[in-house]
């Protein structure tokens, strides 16, 4: 099923199924209904047939760039075009070519909007990088992903220096042996518009790497569609009109700063805006929500909990739709913010390895520690492990998508690794890898990896439910739940915490905490130890659980308790 007709033009069809998700906003059910993906052609280019054609002679504002010190960069969608056709051109004259893997090691700023049009409209494979990556990583991504190309700021060209390849070397700003990319901008509007690369909707578009919470980070492959067309479902999540000025809170090289930070704001014709800091202040950040008239903001559960502590007295501003993404949504922070500014935070969920897949939209009822339902046009399904079968009604089981309604979204695969996914495509279904429940009227709640989740006396551990409410104590800044083996129980919860500023990591402030968790969890869910600690996390900020869970099986193996672990029983109750 499409929504076009075989002869209009791939725009047009594009256009038709941007605007019935437009027009459904607030309908969930009938956007279930009613919606499918366009029909595009055997031709398609997202940068050209859809950006260009709606930026060239649009004078809207396309992206507004905001530094610490106050200064700031707006630039128009005719702009934009031009910009991205200047640096296509000198690209090309660099020797990119259609089909080549480039990596984007850029930060926040204009040049990677220019770049990620420009390297798309030639029909080459984007490969954003984080520049907090260093030389190991380079070695292994430059290595997997078969890179012809890097381009990377002055500063950051070091990291290469050890990094073999035959690769171009292309930097932003003058770096000795790179070519800079300035040369380009001294041609824009002197060059004739990029002509179409003849890519098809299946041609590769971009490689992802994962964060690598559990293992590996995986090296993703998405197409000319599945991101570029997939991603209607994410504006619709995040409820985005054309006029919009849409903040997300990601950084660079991530799935999700192309969600939310390119794909989704001009995929409605909004504004992008980008707030850079060194440190993050929740002052400044309101701020600049309310002095330029934020609609959209898009932030984790860990600036949300900053917000929270903050001074929200000064209103909401010109504020519409908050959305909370990353990781799930603690119920006490979206109340919080409902009682300040009268606005829901709706939560969501989704992947590198796909666009938005499940989500609270614009209009829904919010069910308290839900995600929301399916979203249009994303065929998801719960799958009992056991079984292999869906659920039809309520129940638990993997987060799955429906291979046989062939989804339009989800990623070729992983590249390189025909076991991984023979195993990630397994019994007709992609496997997400995480754990949710499902309710009768199909509202989805997450429960963790299924890597996380563990049993402690025979019982069900879901890691999330417990850390959602250690973090309501008034002392503790994050928590990690994991399994600590025990003698008698086979497990038991234990926390790994973070204090916040202020609070001492001793005796008095862990038996607050355990007096804290056992008034608010079911017998069977007791944290039973806990320990201060920084937690391991992925270059993306997500922390490894499965770090604390070796460290916690090293030390049953050599029963030893750590300085510093506390435990329940060492308190009277």
């Amino acid at each position: 099923m499409t929504t076009t007709a075989s002869d209009i033009s791939p725009t047009e069809a594009y256009r038709a199924a941007r605007d019935s998700l437009l027009e459904l906003r607030g309908r969930h059910d009938d956007a279930l209904a009613t919606f499918t993906w366009p029909d595009v052609g055997e031709r398609f280019n997202w940068a050209i047939d859809w950006f260009d054609a709606v930026a060239r002679g649009n004078h809207r504002t396309a992206i507004v760039i905001v530094e610490e010190d106050g200064s700031s960069l707006e630039v128009t969608y005719d702009e934009m075009a031009r910009r991205s056709d200047a640096v296509a051109t000198w690209l090309a004259e660099q020797g990119v070519k259609r089909g080549d893997p480039v990596v984007l090691m850029l930060g926040n700023q204009i040049e990677l909007w220019d770049l990620m049009l420009a390297v798309m409209k030639l029909g080459a494979i984007i490969m954003p990088t984080t520049t907090a990556v260093g030389p190991a990583d380079l070695r292994d991504r430059i290595a997997r992903g078969g890179v012809r190309h890097v381009v990377a700021n002055a500063g950051d060209v070091d990291k290469f220096s050890g990094v073999p390849g035959e690769y171009t070397r292309l930097s932003v700003g003058a770096a000795d042996g790179w070519s800079d990319l300035h040369g380009a901008y001294r041609r824009v509007g002197d060059v004739a518009p990029t002509e179409h690369p003849g890519t098809a909707p299946s041609d590769p578009l971009l490689y992802y790497f994962t964060s690598g919470t559990t293992s590996r980070p995986k090296l993703v492959e998405h197409t000319q569609a599945s991101y570029p067309i997939g991603h209607l479902s994410t504006m619709y999540w995040l409820g985005l009109r054309p006029g919009d000025v849409h903040l997300n809170l990601s950084s660079p090289g991530w799935a999700k700063h192309a969600w939310s930070c390119f794909f989704a704001p001009w995929i409605a014709e909004a504004t992008i805006f980008v707030y850079n800091y060194t440190r993050f202040s929740p002052s400044a950040l309101l701020q600049q929500l309310r002095a330029r008239e934020v609609t959209t903001f898009c932030a984790p559960p860990t600036v949300w909990r900053m917000l929270i502590n903050a001074d929200l007295t000064g209103g909401r501003g010109a504020l519409r739709e908050l959305i909370g993404a990353g990781e799930p949504l603690n119920p006490e922070v979206i109340t919080q913010i409902e009682r300040a500014w009268g606005l829901t935070i709706r939560d969501g969920y989704g992947q590198t390895e796909m666009t938005a897949a499940v989500g609270n939209t614009p209009g829904s009822v919010v069910k308290p520690g839900s995600m929301g339902r399916p979203l249009p046009g994303v065929p998801v399904v719960i799958v009992d492990p056991l079984s292999g079968e869906r659920l039809d009604g309520a129940g638990e089981g993997e987060i799955c998508l429906d291979l046989a309604a062939h989804p339009l979204p989800l990623m070729t695969g992983y590249l390189g690794d025909e076991a991984r996914n023979t195993d990630a495509m397994a019994g007709g279904f992609y496997h997400t890898g995480d754990v949710a429940a499902i309710d009768d009227e199909g509202h989805i709640s997450y429960i963790g990896r299924t890597d996380d989740v563990f049993k402690a006396s025979d019982y069900k551990i879901s890691p999330f439910e417990l850390e959602s409410v250690l973090i309501e104590h008034p002392a503790v800044a994050e928590a990690a739940i994991v399994p600590s083996p025990d003698a008698v129980r086979l497990a038991v919860p234990k926390a790994y915490l973070v204090l916040v500023e202020g609070s001492s990591p001793d005796a008095a402030t862990a038996e607050s905490i355990f007096t804290f968790a056992r008034e608010r969890l079911a017998p069977w869910q007791r944290v039973r130890r806990l320990e201060f600690a920084e937690l391991p996390k992925t270059i993306s900020g997500k922390i490894r659980r499965v770090e604390l869970r070796g460290r916690e099986n090293d030390l049953a193996r050599d029963d030893v308790r750590p300085d510093g672990e506390f435990r329940d029983d060492d308190f009277e109750h």
